[in-house]
């Protein structure tokens, strides 16, 4: 579908805002309940929805889970079964870390261990960025080079970090299975290649893991590490290309802002921290002239999920939705708000489950939905659809798509 949207794509004046809620669809606690959305009060997503079109997403297919990179890519339009991108390049090019060619980032958990090595917690407390500083210090010191491969550690946020492997002039694979296990009461698992060309970089992350263990032997809580998202140089087309939008990213999150710089969005700076979303608000406010399509994220309706903590989730959603007059304010022709995957907080993790999606512009159809629900979603107009219809539904309501044929 890029090609045949690159080709009916049309400049206008219209100006197009995707509001993603990280994880935000849920579950009920009991059966026949109400799920965190439902629960929550949201009087202005309500008066929004009974305005909008509602319907369902699916990011990638019937019954799989996806993970925030492929869940991002579908909502962009690039179908994550033929884009595939693991988070530790997502990660490195959100903090700013150039990748060369042969190169291999991967997505780090600090955790903690307990006694065999068994992990009692995956993210380790969520660690302040401080902490994370410190303990990343502590690995730099220890180890910046395995078997003749330079090793980079970098700070990401709270339990997350980034490692880069750099081998010049022989390129290390990125076919590599996880060391963590998403799980706790097991231990971590032994990297292993899945192709010939990524056998060294599973030896390196092997010899990583012992030797950070070793060096944080020390701390009571992050004294363990976790791989996954083995990724190398990935290459997209070009977001404002494809669509014919001048398109800028809001969010604070190294691994979306990396996404969003790797498909060509303007990744603007955001002040405060992630809790706070007022500093979001201003930077979208401040950038409100300059482009056509803004991408705002919205991560803690995700990690409060992820913590299993039901009423945290609801309180997030609630924080979003006092400050929606504020982007509204600003008079988007089209406005969606959306998720990634969904993240009930009964599982602590991504699932499977179709996320709510709602559409308002000027050119909608009338509507039984009353509320930005799961299950007035189910009512909508918009049924349920694949993650890469968004993109279209989105332009098309912008007027931005010329017709197509004769």
């Amino acid at each position: 579908m890029l090609d045949t949207i690159r080709a009916l794509a049309k400049k206008t004046e219209s100006k197009i805002l995707m509001v993603v809620l990280d994880g935000v669809g849920g579950l009920p606690l009991e059966l026949n309940g109400d799920t965190e959305l439902a629960t929550a009060t949201t009087p202005n997503m309500d008066a929004l929805a009974q305005q909008a079109q509602l319907g369902q997403v699916e990011l990638v297919g019937a019954g799989i889970t996806p993970g925030s990179g492929p869940g991002h890519l579908s909502l962009f339009g690039y179908d994550p079964l033929r884009y595939v991108v693991g988070r530790g390049a997502l990660s490195a090019v959100g903090i700013g870390v150039k990748l060369g060619a042969g190169d291999v980032a991967v997505r780090g958990n600090f955790a903690t261990l307990g006694e065999g090595r068994v992990i009692q917690d995956r993210r380790a407390g969520r660690p302040s960025d401080e902490k994370n500083a410190e303990i990343v210090g502590k690995l730099r010191e220890a180890i910046s080079e395995i078997d003749g491969v330079r090793v980079e550690v970098y700070t990401e946020s709270e339990h997350r970090f980034v490692v880069v492997f750099r081998n010049p002039g022989v390129p290390l694979g990125a076919n590599v299975s996880d060391v963590d296990p998403q799980a706790t009461g097991v231990p971590p698992l032994t990297a292993e290649a899945h192709d010939a060309p990524s056998q060294k970089t599973a030896e390196l992350v092997n010899g990583f893991v012992q030797r950070a263990e070793a060096a944080l032997a020390g701390e009571p809580q992050v004294n363990g590490v976790l791989f996954r998202g083995y990724s190398d140089v990935p290459h997209f087309p070009n977001f404002d290309e494809v669509y014919g939008l001048r398109a800028a990213c809001i969010a604070s999150y190294p691994m979306y802002k990396g996404l969003a710089s790797l498909v060509g969005m303007d990744v603007l700076e955001v002040e405060g921290e992630e809790d706070a979303l007022t500093g979001k608000v201003a930077a979208l406010q401040q950038a409100w002239d300059r482009y056509d399509f803004f991408y705002f994220h919205v991560k803690k309706t995700d990690s409060t999920g992820e913590d299993g903590d039901f009423h945290e989730k609801v309180h997030k959603i609630e924080l979003f939705d006092e400050l929606l007059p504020q982007l509204l304010a600003l008079k988007p022709d089209v406005i969606a708000i959306v998720g990634d995957h969904s993240t009930p907080s009964k599982l602590k993790s991504h699932s499977w489950h179709p996320v709510p999606l709602l559409i308002r512009s000027d050119y909608g159809r009338k509507d039984a939905a009353q509320r930005y629900t799961e299950e007035e979603a189910q009512k909508g107009s918009l049924g349920l659809r694949r993650g890469t219809d968004l993109m279209p539904l989105l332009m098309a309501n912008a007027l931005k798509l010329q017709k197509y044929g004769a």
